[in-house]
């Protein structure tokens, strides 16, 4: 499976930003989360989405014996090691020790990512030393 352009991935991420935050919703300009966020991506680079998203809980803290965000990615999309993600790469952080992977960004530069956060929606910011340690998977989108 070859991987989307990268240059096309980042420029669909940031047409998002300042898209409002809105639980299990992935509408551009009106409300996303980081999961709508990473839906709308794949919409306009990859296509029609594979299968409807069923309704997930807000707990970042929750535990359990299954990934599901990272089972659904690995699904589709093409996984790569966190440490080797380019810009582009969804990654799924880990918010929580021990916890499960329930949040999602897109790497846009080395450095930088977009994702979309409560209360501030659809940002992107440094991927700072706090946040990089919380990355546990990351994933490439496919090409069409």
């Amino acid at each position: 499976m070859r991987a989307a352009d990268p240059a096309r991935v980042i420029a669909a991420a940031r047409i998002w930003l300042g898209t409002p935050y809105h639980d299990q919703a992935s509408l551009r300009g009106v409300g996303c989360d980081c999961l709508g966020l990473a839906r709308g991506v794949w919409r306009e680079v990859v296509g029609p989405e594979p299968f409807p998203i069923p309704p997930y809980s807000r707990d970042w803290g929750e535990t359990g014996p299954r990934e599901v965000l990272a089972d659904g990615a690995r699904a589709m999309m093409p996984e790569i090691a966190p440490a080797d993600a380019p810009p582009s790469a969804l990654i799924l952080f880990r918010m929580m020790p021990r916890a499960i992977a329930k949040h999602v960004g897109i790497l846009t530069g080395p450095d930088t990512f977009l994702h979309a956060y409560e209360r501030l929606g659809v940002i992107e910011e440094l991927l700072t030393p706090a946040w990089r340690h919380r990355i546990a998977f990351a994933f490439l989108f496919p090409a069409r």
